[in-house]
């Protein structure tokens, strides 16, 4: 079965409604195959646009569920955009809206040609770093996080998925902290066995990414990856409709 959103206004295209730029890493990883030893460097240069994983997911749905593009207008001058911009990320990332109070955006077909067209402007106005570790969901990774409630949380972002076209959650691995990570699930396929969402990871904007969940084992698993050696992770979802 292929879930999409049932209610949505439109579904969640990875081509349109993504970011076309990077959140960029602080650290670059290297992961042996064989001990599965992971070893760390340090980005040369710098990174300019980082610890902003959390502020691009919230984003990402705040521009799904507010902003209505509308390519065949003719472009706004750069003060329209950034007072677009800010009034979209200071919505509720928890509601939506009616079609008819959405904020257009002219000159766009979605956010990922507003972002190419605009990276300083929405890396400027998304959200600052310190956004990204402050979020009252994040008290839950301290306590150990068991099958069972891994089975309710598959169910849940399912229910999310229906109901808003897109969930984001929180991948973490505590105490030790391999992976803190927020990404925007899409879509699911289920079968017999496991449930793979459709994701949309800010660190790899150039192609959607898989979340599994294995029934059996009741955990999550998520690959490889520049910044992740692969495995069993926690996932819990964020910025979601209440009760959690």
């Amino acid at each position: 079965m292929t879930a999409s959103a049932e209610k949505s206004v439109r579904p969640f295209c990875f081509e349109r409604d993504t970011f076309a730029f990077a959140h960029e890493l602080v650290w670059k990883y290297h992961f042996d195959p064989i001990t599965g030893a992971m070893t760390t460097c340090k980005t040369e240069p710098p990174p300019a646009y980082y610890h902003r994983c959390f502020v691009l997911v919230r984003a990402t749905r705040l521009f799904f569920d507010y902003a209505c593009f509308a390519p065949e207008l003719p472009p706004a001058a750069a003060a329209n955009y950034q007072q677009l911009v800010r009034k979209i990320i200071s919505s509720n990332p928890r509601r939506t809206c009616a079609n008819s109070e959405r904020f257009v955006i002219p000159g766009f077909d979605g956010l990922r040609s507003f972002s190419r067209a605009h990276e300083p402007l929405l890396k400027a106005e998304c959200g600052a770093a310190w956004e990204s570790y402050f979020l009252r969901s994040h008290w839950r990774m301290i306590f150990k996080v068991y099958g069972r409630f891994q089975e309710k949380m598959a169910e849940k972002l399912k229910r999310s998925l229906q109901k808003r076209g897109v969930s984001l959650v929180h991948l973490f691995r505590f105490p030790r902290i391999t992976i803190n990570h927020g990404i925007v699930l899409y879509g699911f396929t289920e079968s017999d066995s496991q449930i793979e969402f459709e994701a949309y990871d800010p660190n790899l904007p150039e192609h959607p990414v898989k979340l599994i969940y294995e029934k059996q084992q009741r955990v999550f698993t998520f690959a490889p990856s520049i910044y992740w050696g692969g495995g069993v992770l926690s996932v819990m979802e964020i910025f979601c409709d209440w009760p959690y």
